[in-house]
C-alpha cells in the first residue's frame, strides 16, 4: 500500500479506480478553486484526513478533472463521495461542517459491508429483472 507524507491525496482520472477499489474507506472532495464552499471545507477534510490515517481521502479538482466529474455526475460543488471495500456508500453536495463529516466517518466505518454487498447485488437482480420484463413485456 502506498503511503504520502501528506494525509490527503490529489486523485486523478487515471489513478481513480484504482483509488475507490481498494479495501477500507475512501472519502473523495470534488472541489475547485473558484469555489467559495470547498475553500470552506478544505481544511474540514484536511483535518479529518490526519484523525483518520486509516482511510483514504482524495481532493479531486473539478476543473482539472473535467471527464471525471461529468462521469460521476458531480453537479455541484463542493461534493463528498465515499467508497467503501470499493462500493459507494455517500455522495452529497455541500460542505459539512467537522462534526457532520466525522459522524459520517463513523457510520461509513460500522457499515456491515456482508449486508451492504447483499443489497447491491439485490438491487442489481432487480434491475436485471425489470429489463428482461420490458425485453419481453
Amino acid at each position: 500500500m502506498l503511503h504520502f507524507s501528506m494525509s490527503t491525496i490529489t486523485l486523478t482520472a487515471d489513478k481513480f479506480e484504482d483509488t475507490i477499489s481498494q479495501d477500507g474507506m475512501v472519502l473523495l472532495d470534488f472541489w475547485a478553486e473558484w469555489c467559495g464552499p470547498c475553500k470552506s471545507f478544505g481544511p474540514v477534510f484536511e483535518e479529518a484526513s490526519e484523525k483518520h490515517p486509516e482511510a483514504t481521502f482524495a481532493k479531486i479538482n473539478t476543473e482539472v478533472e473535467q471527464e471525471l466529474s461529468a462521469a460521476l455526475n458531480i453537479r455541484s460543488i463542493p461534493t463528498l463521495m465515499a467508497f467503501r471495500d470499493g462500493i459507494l456508500v455517500f455522495s452529497q453536495p455541500g460542505a459539512l461542517p467537522q462534526s457532520a463529516l466525522e459522524d459520517l466517518i463513523t457510520q461509513v466505518e460500522a457499515l456491515d459491508m456482508d449486508e451492504v454487498r447483499a443489497q447491491v447485488e439485490s438491487q442489481k437482480s432487480e434491475a436485471e429483472q425489470a429489463t428482461e420484463d420490458k425485453a419481453n413485456g
